[in-house]
């Protein structure tokens, strides 16, 4: 993962000081409280001097937009900024990680483990972006492509994790698993999750696996309810492939990046599981460690039990 700091350039005649900074919003619409907040961070950007882009189906005639299906609309961002939960965060990055735009989200969630801040904290950094008072850091994704007779049929990229499972009427998934070539276990299970560093407070987390600080370059595979006391997860170098196979007796199963299922897997299918060459820069304000992020978002979920 690295990590620099970033400052924009302040002669005035820079094309950076000349042109306003422009900020792609993502809003998650079916939020009422993203709803009813969106004015009022357009107004915050106005006040910051800096440019909103906004979805095009929102029909704001006097602000640029963008349609996430055009690049060209995209690449008009200096950066982004997601307004909802993870999931916001995560269906934005699919888009933004290959055009390496920066981004960070403003939690409107529950827990936003991968949010940067709350909104009561977005008049205070909004300024930060336009001054350059800001970290970037990269982190990395994984990619799976489907392989059937020679062929790949899905290729798909995830920044927390790439999920194995059983389809809803189906008994365990029987899976066997190599990495780099070679064998390294069957597992009979609910399915099995491949994440990242970054994706270990998610699914990961909830199946047993480990908190893993996303500096570090590793994947996880954590079984889901495994049936088998010894299977627990495994981190390995995230520069391995793994690949996964269905085993008899055969049962559906399904593919899914970043909660979003992408594929049926039929029987004699391969899943193949390496590291993404498309990085996601995440925008980094407040200063705060992991550990505290942690220590936070995990005391937070317990008092919502």
């Amino acid at each position: 993962m690295a990590t620099w700091t970033n400052r924009r350039p302040k002669s005035k005649n820079s094309e950076a000081f000349m042109n306003k900074l422009r900020l792609g919003i993502f809003p998650n619409m079916k939020k009422e409280n993203v709803k009813n907040s969106l004015p009022k961070v357009l107004e915050l950007c106005d006040k910051a001097g800096i440019e909103a882009v906004l979805p095009q189906r929102l029909a704001y005639a006097t602000r640029p937009g963008y349609d996430v299906c055009d690049r060209t609309s995209l690449k008009q961002m200096d950066m982004a900024v997601s307004l909802g939960g993870d999931g916001t965060l995560l269906q934005m990055t699919r888009f933004l990680a290959p055009l390496k735009i920066p981004v960070f989200g403003v939690n409107f969630g529950k827990l936003g483990f991968l949010a940067e801040i709350e909104l009561k904290d977005l008049p205070e950094a909004l300024p930060k972006l336009t001054s350059g008072e800001y970290v970037l850091e990269e982190r990395s994704q994984l990619q799976a492509c489907v392989w059937r007779d020679g062929k790949v049929l899905v290729d798909a990229h995830a920044l927390n994790d790439m999920v194995v499972a059983k389809g809803h009427f189906s008994k365990l998934a029987h899976l066997s698993l190599k990495v780099n070539g070679k064998r390294s276990g069957n597992y009979a299970a609910d399915g099995l999750i491949v994440a990242t560093a970054t994706g270990s407070t998610a699914y990961s987390l909830s199946a047993g696996g480990p908190l893993v600080h996303p500096s570090l370059d590793v994947t996880i595979i954590t079984p889901i309810c495994a049936h088998a006391l010894y299977t627990r997860p495994l981190l390995i170098p995230m520069d391995k492939v793994i690949e996964l196979n269905a085993v008899p007796p055969y049962e559906e199963l399904l593919l899914s990046a970043d909660g979003e299922i992408i594929a049926a897997i039929a029987e004699n299918d391969t899943v193949r599981i390496a590291k993404s060459p498309n990085k996601v820069t995440f925008i980094r304000l407040n200063g705060r460690s992991y550990y505290e992020t942690w220590q936070e978002k995990l005391i937070r979920n317990t008092e919502m039990l």
